[in-house]
């Protein structure tokens, strides 16, 4: 790989980096949003598994946005940055259903799995072998949630 092509390589990393950045931000908020705004008979599980998830997101973002740096890019630097970036929607209904909030949650997480491997595959083709690793940790974090949220969704 001649230097033009590894900085090409790096260069889409930190892109996609960026991109996963603004939407575990957008998922993050999201989720604490549900957190906060939960009603219903599963209110007590729901409120603390949604804190529990977001608490996880947002442990992320630091070490996606120092991703970024260490590869000697620049990263997100404000909301509406993130604004510009995200491809996980926001939700300003005043009212969701739980069983809506789970739904919409593990389509978010899974949507968040494929931008990571994305990622991972460009993180291979440009041999950065520490990002590689933390996009599988992060992957199967948010596998983990998607899980979570589809089994509590099951109707018995």
């Amino acid at each position: 790989m001649n230097m033009t092509t590894g900085d090409n390589a790096k260069k889409a990393v930190a892109e996609s980096l960026n991109g996963i950045l603004a939407d575990s931000f957008a998922l993050y908020l999201k989720t604490k949003n549900f957190h906060w705004h939960v009603s219903g008979p599963h209110f007590r599980d729901y409120h603390l598994m949604f804190d529990e998830h977001a608490a996880q997101i947002l442990a992320t973002t630091d070490l996606i946005a120092e991703r970024v740096r260490k590869n000697g890019h620049r990263t997100l630097t404000s909301i509406g940055d993130i604004a510009k970036r995200q491809t996980i929607a926001d939700n300003d209904d005043a009212k969701v259903a739980a069983a809506d909030m789970l739904v919409e949650l593990r389509a978010d997480n899974l949507k968040l799995v494929e931008k990571l491997r994305e990622a991972k595959e460009l993180a291979g083709e440009a041999g950065d072998n520490a990002t590689d690793g933390l996009l599988d940790d992060w992957t199967d974090q948010a596998e983990e949630r998607a899980w979570f949220l589809l089994e509590i969704a099951k109707k018995d």
